[in-house]
Order: structure tokens, then C-alpha cells, then sequence
């Protein structure tokens, strides 16, 4: 498998899902409301023509006119447009202010179509959280309280005056739809609410998952790389070694032969670590370090020329200094921040230790150019590279150390110029102390 073709590969993304803000579109809401509007049309064509009984028929068409409106100037915007929670509310609001308007005109709480209130309510429950579900349960309730106060009976017809429902039953309707209403919104939030966390945590798990892919396929790389590089690395090897013995000591390519061949055998340990199986690495002489220690370690590797490398540690009183394993997860993934931030350095980097009895935050910075802005959002994903073209940069570091680190606990937040560090690119990682197990 290619660089390429592991690039082209597609990955599960975080689903947005329909439990995320925004995921109720504005072409769903004007589709129900309307098949509403002509239930609504129909119904009172039915009642008023076809039965023949009476009714507020002008006011009862403005009401539903006045939905009309609404419902067009929804269809002019944006078809495909994702609402938030609040603009849902918005629209619910509106259909039980509107149904609520129909039947204090056709009968109040005696107009069996009341139930119809439970409508706006279970979709509530089902799509909104709890702070809108409840206030438009609410709204409900007092909308209902308030068609007690209807002073439009039912057309009963026949020769005899149509009879008025006792009050006592109209209490007892307002109590039966109140407690309807408030089964609903709780039952359907709760049922609701298990499916957003089985949502989320399905959501979470394919991202990991994908991620766990990914760096295994680059593990499958790094094998292969290994394997293939080790015989060019070893020609370039010898071929310094006979330059070296020809060379006169006071040759001015002395020293760039012997540079190379350091760089050669540094070459071929970091390919024998990638070809090293698990269970045959040697086990460190210390295999706890204080987190000071254990960074300086992490970045003698990667030193660079004119670049300084500043530590600087703050635990708070009352809490111990960090001890922790020297594990591969740790000293790969700050070893890629660090290299990275060395290699955009224009002269220091500075790593900031602040712990104390919850967390322990660690902020990597340089004084370089920066990440590029266009960059930010996406910084984590694999083979994005800020360098040039020119430089072949497959842009893994920052995948590996994200993915390296996040296995320890580890949240990691990218920015310019972060806050109490130096003023380019700058990393922070947070780890609950919990999580490192000191």
C-alpha cells in the first residue's frame, strides 16, 4: 500500500449526526407544516361546507392564511439550510400558538381535534434538548388553560340548542392533554436522549477506529520502508567509510564525510527501531523520569543547530512533581511536537510545565512563521504538510504525535501565538493526572 493510495483512502469522518446542533433542515419543517395547511384546509371545507356548520369561517381562514405566509417565506430561503435548536423552537412555537388559535375559534377544549397540541410536543422532545422541549411543553399547557376561556361551542346541529360541556369535564380535559403533553416530552427526551448517546458513541468509536487504521497502515510503511531503505543506506555507508580512509586529514571535505557518516549510522538505528518487534525492545535503564527530564529526553534526538531549548516547570502547591513511565506513546509523540517545532524555529523553543493536583499541561511553542491559517482546522489529519513542495515533506508528524498522545489521555490544542508562550506556532497538551496512572 502506496502513501498515495493510503492518502486517497477514505476515512470515516465525525459524523455530524442528527443529534448534533443543526439537524433539522428547514425543507423538512416546511414540508410538514404543509401537509398541515391542508389537513387544516380540508378539515374546515369538510366541516363548513360539507356539514354545513357554522363557524368563524373569516378568521379561521386568516389563521391558516397566516401559516401560509410563514410557510413561503421558508420556501424562498434556502432549501437545504440546517436550522439550530433555537430556530426549530422558533417554528414550533408558531404551530402550537397557530393550532391553538384554530380551535379557541372552533370549540376550545370541547373540539376533539385538541389532541392535535401533542403534535409539536413529541417532535420537540424528539429533536430539541431539554431546555427548549420544556418551554414549549409549557407554552402548550398555558395554550390549552387558555382555551377555557372559548366562548365558541360546537355546532351540534339538529332542532335542539347545542349543549355546553360542563366546565368540570373541560378541567378534566386540560388535566388529561397536560399530562400527555409532559409524558411525551419526558418519555420521548429520554428515549431521545439514549439514542444521542449511542449516536455519539458510535461516532467516537469510528473515529477511532479510523484513526487506529491509519496508523496501523503507517506502521505497515514504516516495516516496508525499513526493509527497502537498508540496502541504499548501507552502500551510502560504505562508500563514506572508503571516502574517509582516502581523504587527507587536512581536507576540507573531512569534515563533511565524517558528517555524513554520523548521519548514516543515526540513519540505520532509527530503521532498526522501525524493524524492532514489541516484545524484543530492551527495557530503559529508568523507566519512570520526572516530566522535565523525560522532555529533555525526548528532544535530544531532534537538537538542533542555533535553536535553544528552553524548559520551564510550575507545579502548584500542594501537588507532587510528575513522575512518569518513559512509555513509547509518550516519547514518540513529544518527540514529533518537538522535532517539529525545532525544525520551524528560527532561533528557540520553548516548552511551558504547568501541573497541578488535576491536570498536567504541557504548551510547546517556537518562534517560527507559524501554522498557516488555512491549516489550523485540519492540523491532525495525515499528510498535511505546511512545508513547500520542494521539500517532499509527507507531513506525518503531527498525525502520529496527536494519534500517539490521545492514546494517553491526552487532549491537544493547536493555535498561534497561544497565550503565554512564544509567538508562533504553538501546541498545548492536557492530560487529566488520572489518566498517566502516576
Amino acid at each position: 500500500m502506496t502513501a498515495e493510495q493510503y492518502y486517497s483512502a477514505p476515512v470515516t469522518p465525525r459524523p455530524s449526526g442528527m443529534w448534533q446542533s443543526g439537524r433539522v433542515s428547514l425543507r423538512t419543517l416546511v414540508l410538514v407544516r404543509w401537509i398541515v395547511i391542508i389537513g387544516q384546509l380540508v378539515t374546515v371545507s369538510v366541516v363548513a361546507i360539507g356539514f354545513g356548520f357554522p363557524m368563524q369561517l373569516s378568521s379561521v381562514l386568516s389563521i391558516i392564511a397566516l401559516a401560509v405566509a410563514v410557510n413561503l417565506i421558508g420556501t424562498i430561503m434556502r432549501r437545504g439550510r440546517a436550522l439550530s435548536d433555537r430556530a426549530v423552537a422558533l417554528y414550533l412555537a408558531f404551530d402550537i400558538l397557530q393550532l391553538s388559535a384554530l380551535l379557541f375559534l372552533t370549540g376550545g377544549l370541547t373540539n376533539p381535534f385538541a389532541l392535535l397540541v401533542l403534535g409539536p410536543i413529541a417532535v420537540a422532545a424528539a429533536v430539541l434538548g431539554r431546555d427548549y422541549s420544556f418551554m414549549l411543553t409549557l407554552l402548550a399547557i398555558f395554550c390549552l388553560a387558555a382555551l377555557f376561556a372559548s366562548p365558541y361551542g360546537l355546532p351540534w346541529g339538529g332542532p335542539v340548542a347545542a349543549p355546553r360541556l360542563p366546565e368540570l369535564y373541560q378541567l378534566g380535559m386540560w388535566i388529561a392533554l397536560t399530562l400527555a403533553c409532559g409524558f411525551i416530552a419526558i418519555y420521548n427526551w429520554s428515549v431521545a436522549g439514549e439514542a444521542r448517546r449511542i449516536s455519539e458513541a458510535l461516532a467516537e468509536t469510528q473515529l477511532t477506529l479510523a484513526r487506529a487504521q491509519q496508523l496501523t497502515a503507517l506502521g505497515t510503511l514504516a516495516a516496508a520502508a525499513a526493509h527497502e531503505l537498508g540496502t541504499p543506506l548501507s552502500t551510502i555507508t560504505v562508500v563514506a567509510k572508503e571516502l574517509g580512509r582516502d581523504l587527507p586529514p587536512d581536507s576540507p571535505f573531512a569534515e563533511d564525510v565524517a558528517l555524513i557518516q554520523s548521519q548514516c549510522e543515526r540513519c540505520r538505528s532509527i530503521l532498526a527501531e522501525l524493524a524492532r518487534k514489541p516484545e524484543d525492545a530492551e527495557e530503559p535503564p529508568f523507566d519512570r523520569l520526572p516530566l522535565e527530564q523525560l522532555v529533555e529526553d525526548a528532544a535530544a534526538p531532534h537538537r538542533m543547530p542555533g535553536i535553544r531549548l528552553q524548559v520551564d516547570t510550575y507545579t502548584a502547591p500542594g501537588s507532587a512533581p510528575p513522575i512518569l513511565r518513559r512509555t513509547p506513546e509518550l516519547m514518540h509523540g513529544l518527540g514529533n511536537i518537538l522535532q517539529n517545532a525545532m525544525q520551524f524555529a528560527t532561533t528557540a523553543v520553548a516548552v511551558s510545565i504547568e501541573t497541578d493536583a488535576e491536570r498536567i499541561k504541557i504548551i510547546v511553542s517556537d518562534d517560527g512563521p507559524g501554522f498557516l491559517p488555512g491549516l489550523l482546522g485540519r492540523l491532525g489529519e495525515p499528510y498535511l504538510s505546511q512545508r513547500g513542495e520542494e521539500h517532499e515533506h509527507l507531513g506525518l508528524g503531527i498525525f502520529i504525535a496527536q494519534t500517539l498522545l490521545e492514546r494517553t489521555g491526552a487532549e491537544l490544542t493547536f493555535e498561534n501565538g497561544m497565550e503565554g508562550a512564544l509567538q508562533g506556532a504553538g501546541i498545548m497538551i492536557i492530560w487529566p493526572r488520572a489518566a498517566l496512572a502516576l
